[in-house]
């Protein structure tokens, strides 16, 4: 009898055999796939590391450059008015705060207004239908 080479079953004829065949090829498919996909999210993983590192890094230096264009500005300013840099600090804090006041006062009217409008309409209408197909037609005791 030959051998067969190593990893290769052994062949059967008939509907068992190909019964066999085909849950083997289902299995070394589904194998296939999610060795695949272990390999996908693995990658997928890194870049979305890498990604997060990027804008988390993006964003610090942002802000670090927000803040000295701040201070660039206070001291300009406060230079150019002959005033102490104090008070235009004080005036450009009271801005920001005054700006995040708004932001907040639109956020909050934006939030009182009912979001999904029709769509609650559609589901209460559909509460409505099935209440009187309820009563219409009695279940069966």
């Amino acid at each position: 009898m030959a051998s067969s080479p190593p990893g290769s079953r052994a062949r059967q004829t008939g509907l068992i055999g190909s019964l066999g065949a085909l849950a083997s090829a289902l299995v070394d498919f589904f194998e296939s796939r999610a060795a695949l996909f272990a390999a996908e999210s693995k990658a997928a993983a890194v870049q979305f590391v890498l990604i997060t590192i990027c804008l988390v890094g993006a964003f610090l230096f942002f802000a670090f450059g927000y803040v000295f264009l701040l201070v660039s500005a206070v001291v300009a300013i406060a230079h150019w008015a002959n005033v102490s840099w104090i008070w235009i600090a004080l005036d450009g804090a009271a801005l920001h705060i005054l700006i995040a006041l708004i932001f907040v006062l639109v956020a909050l009217s934006r939030i009182k207004k009912p979001i999904f409008r029709e769509t609650m309409a559609e589901l209460k209408t559909d509460r409505e239908w099935l209440k009187n197909l309820e009563t219409s037609n009695p279940r069966p005791s």
